[in-house]
Formats: structure tokens, sequence, C-alpha cells
């Protein structure tokens, strides 16, 4: 592959990419003994939640590169051009040639959806090239669990990002052992935005209640010199919240037509990172993600109705804030 000159990066996303088969019903639920049923719609779109980052943000205007493994296979293939096409600076993608390309078949209807995962070269070991962290301004983590076999490699990481003068976020993601362990609070404390949803947010600090679980992350402790974390909870139909440098606020979300729910939260990290990367405020932030999640679910999959910067400045306006009171006494 002919090498581009190399230029500064507004975002590196080091996280996962692989194949969505969507399958998109009002009951996508499958019924076993042999049982055939009819669905709305099948279609193969832009998986990983690292390269559903990368696409939004480069839709917004960032300037991003993404680190993943797939394997040296049609898939992966299709899923780095894909991703090339989007704007995305797929060079320091790695091929796997011991591994298939990982895939996840997404049951999702307007509601809710389930996702099954064949972890094929997503977890791969492999390493990050420093001059690549070096170039970015922003250094984002996904979904962490997936890859514990990168969590010493993904820490140096945020470390070295640091210490390069670049800010770094995390989304950890789901975690399919429901363990909540390996490494992740040191990479959480490595880290100046910390994304979850609700589900997530409680699993990892075993706080009864969202806003209880976001005040413990908040506590968390920072390397260095750096404040503590902001904290951003992603509540889907019921829009967000965040916690951080003397701030609590949340917005709902906005009315949009949902086909899709996969990908809006790596969509909202997107439009958020990218009111961050940029120095805006706290509440601009919240609302550019709010914006870019809630306009990412017009569409099958997590990148066909990705906003321009200008789309998401002009969705966001619509937003109310609604401050919040601490539950903790």
């Amino acid at each position: 592959m002919t090498r581009q000159r190399d230029i500064r990066l507004d975002l590196l996303v080091l996280g996962d990419l692989n194949p969505d088969l969507l399958v998109i019903d009002d009951d996508p639920v499958p019924r076993f003994g042999q049982e055939e049923r009819v669905v709305r719609s099948i279609s193969l779109a832009i998986g990983g939640s690292g390269a559903i980052v990368a696409c939004g943000a480069a839709r917004l205007g960032l300037v991003t590169a993404l680190h993943a493994v797939i394997g040296n296979d049609a898939l992966g293939r299709l899923m780095l051009s894909a991703v090339a096409e989007r704007g995305v600076d797929t060079r320091a993608c790695v091929l796997d040639r011991a591994r298939p390309t990982g895939a996840s078949v997404i049951l999702s209807s307007a509601a809710d959806r389930a996702i099954l995962t064949a972890m094929g070269a997503i977890d791969a070991a492999t390493h990050i090239p420093l001059d690549l962290i070096r170039r970015a301004r922003h250094v984002h983590v996904t979904s962490w669990f997936l890859r514990r076999s990168m969590s010493e490699e993904l820490l140096w990481a945020l470390a070295e990002a640091h210490a390069s003068g670049a800010t770094t976020s995390i989304d950890p993601n789901w975690d399919p052992a429901q363990c909540w362990d390996g490494g992740i609070a040191d990479a959480l404390a490595e880290s100046d935005v910390v994304f979850v949803n609700e589900r997530e947010a409680i699993c990892l600090t075993g706080e009864s209640s969202v806003e209880r679980a976001a005040d413990t992350l908040g506590l968390l402790p920072a390397g260095g010199s750096r404040q503590p974390p902001v904290i951003v909870v992603k509540r889907g139909s019921d829009g967000a919240l965040a916690l951080g440098h003397g701030e609590r606020l949340a917005f709902g979300t906005l009315p949009v037509d949902v086909v899709d729910t996969t990908g809006c939260g790596d969509s909202f990290d997107a439009g958020f990172l990218h009111g961050f990367i940029g120095a805006r405020t706290l509440p601009d932030c919240l609302r550019l993600g709010i914006a870019c999640g809630s306009l990412a679910a017009r569409a099958p999959g997590g990148t066909a109705s990705q906003p321009t910067i200008d789309e998401a400045l002009d969705a966001s306006q619509g937003l109310t804030e609604r401050p919040l009171q601490t539950e903790r006494t």
C-alpha cells in the first residue's frame, strides 16, 4: 500500500471493525424448531463500535484514523474499503492471517435490540504504533471488554497519548462475561472522558441508580495533575447526562422516526468528541452528542444516517437543559 503523507490527526480511534448483519422487524426474535419467519429487512452494514465512532467523526469533519484488527478475508476487505470510503484513515488497521474477521448479527426493533457476536480477529493482540498516537490530538478507546488481550497495550496507548499532550476517552461497552474488571479501573482513570450507557454504569459501580453510578464514576482518581474524568451516561430515548469539572446536567433526546438504534451510542460519542476536541462547553458537547445519536437512528445500521456537523448543530439547538441534583448525602 502506498504511504500517504502523515498529517496531524484530530482523532485516533482504537477499537473494533466488523460487519453487522442487521435483522430489523417489529418482532425480530427467531423461533427454534426449524420454523421460518419473514422479517421486514436484512442488510449488511459497517459494524464495530470503533468503526462507527470513526465514521461519525469523519462525517462531522474531524481528521480521523482507526486502528483495528480484521481477518485477511472478503468480509474484512469489504469493511476496510467501506470505512475508508467514509473518509477514515485505515492505514493502521491490521490484517490477521490466522483468524477470520469478527462479525455480529443484530436483531433490532424500534424498542430494543440483541446482539450475537463471533469474535474472530476482534480480540487479536497487536501493537499500536507510537508515532500514530503522537500524531493525535485525542485518542478514543472502544470495546474494552471485547478486547481483553489488548488491555495492557490500550492502557499504554492512553498513557502515551497524555504524555504527548493529547486528551483521551473510553467507551468500554458491554462486558459479555459480565465480570466488569480486566484493568478497566486503570483505563477509566487514564481517560479524560468516560462514556457508558445506563446498564453499563450500574454494572461498573454496583450502584442502585444511574445518578448514583455517575457520581461514583465521577470520583475516579486521575493520573498526574489531571482533573477527574467527565462522566457521560447515555440514556437512550431519555437523552443523556454528564457531570464533571463542577457541572451536572442532562438533556432529553430529539424526536426522530426511529428505524434502527444500532450504533446510536457510538454516533453520540463522535458528536460529543467533536465538541470536546473543539473546546466547546460541556452543555454544547452533550447537545452535539445527543443530536448525532438521535439522527443516526433514521436508517438501518450505525453509519447510514450519521449527520454532518451543520445538521448536528442545527438539530442540537432544540435541546433544553435539565440540571441534575446529586442523590448523595
